[in-house]
């Protein structure tokens, strides 16, 4: 039976302010942990006024003092910008708070253009490049390696879950050698996703972290209890996806009705393309998008997401998304 989580990006409304937008996250997050959600997980972004979690580590223990039982984490945390120490550090001190509910997912990708990345981490003569051997030292401070010369304190020996994460076939073979969960970000950009899985789980080497391969796969839901309200909701992320390609990113727009038919056929097959694994409709339109998706691609887990301008129609949303989930497990054969 596959599981089902929840990745927020903790998005900044038009008119809304940090602060709020944390609440809203927190509160996102207590509401995911009562409707049975396996994890939440946040994402790192740098240099996006539509998003608030550019502080990972920060925003997980805020979430984790407002929870107590559900599994949160970084989807994910972009190696690159950050020395593997200070990683460690941070997620032993947050496994240090919150014991056997810490997960780590790890992406190469800045976050963010190039000045950002410059602006984060100054010196990049390592980069991308170096992502395995960042993953390597990462896993090392968490094992408390005498070899490096340096203890991760909090850190070493804390029992946190590694995770690869990608939207390419990179991610998938390098998952693969290492032996780690693989995360494939098909909630926006799924082209290489049934690919990357079949690499993933052809070369899988087991290890001592994972004995199977084990897929999760990024999935959006924009649900309402009429299909109407559904496509209305849908159009603020939408909005967001056109803002960012076209080099215009802010904050979360309001729902426009008719939005997508009003756009030019250009920017109305870019959004069929990075939305294509998305769900939009009712509860029982969910439930038959996921069961269809999950045949697919065989996950193991899907986590979820959507950006919704109003808070409540966003926690509605995923609170349907559960109920369509958990009958999709209830016709799996036992």
């Amino acid at each position: 039976m596959a599981f089902f989580s929840l990745l927020d990006l903790v998005p900044v409304r038009e008119g809304q302010d940090n602060a709020s937008a944390l609440a809203d996250a927190a509160d996102l997050a207590v509401h995911a942990e009562v409707l049975g959600y396996h994890r939440y997980w946040v994402a790192e972004h740098h240099g996006m006024p539509g998003i608030a979690s550019a502080a990972t580590a920060v925003v997980l223990a805020h979430i984790g003092h407002a929870t107590s039982t559900i599994r949160i984490g970084a989807g994910g945390i972009m190696l690159p910008n950050h020395a593997p120490l200070v990683i460690a550090e941070q997620f032993g001190t947050l496994e240090a708070l919150f014991p056997g509910r810490i997960d780590l997912g790890l992406g190469r990708a800045p976050g963010s253009d190039q000045r950002v990345a410059q602006a984060i981490r100054r010196n990049l003569s390592g980069g991308p490049d170096h992502f395995p051997r960042d993953v390597m030292e990462l896993q090392a401070f968490f094992a408390g390696d005498d070899r490096l010369g340096i203890q991760a304190t909090p850190g070493a020996g804390a029992d946190v879950p590694l995770w690869i994460l990608g939207s390419s076939l990179y991610g998938a073979q390098l998952a693969a050698a290492l032996g780690l969960p693989y995360a494939f970000a098909s909630h926006f950009a799924p082209a290489a996703l049934d690919e990357a899985i079949a690499i993933y789980r052809r070369d899988f080497r087991p290890s001592a972290h994972l004995k199977y391969p084990y897929v999760m796969a990024g999935y959006n839901v924009f649900a309402a209890d009429d299909a109407e309200e559904a496509q209305l909701l849908a159009s603020s992320m939408q909005q967001a996806f056109v803002r960012l390609r076209t080099g215009q990113p802010g904050k979360l727009q309001p729902p426009l009705a008719g939005y997508y038919d009003s756009l030019p056929m250009q920017a109305q097959a870019m959004l069929a393309d990075v939305l294509s694994v998305s769900s939009i409709g009712t509860q029982a339109d969910v439930e038959r998008d996921i069961a269809a998706f999950l045949r697919r691609t065989q996950a193991d887990e899907l986590i979820l997401t959507g950006q919704i301008f109003d808070h409540q129609a966003r926690k509605r949303s995923f609170a349907i998304a559960m109920a369509a989930a958990q009958a999709v497990a209830a016709h799996e054969p036992a």
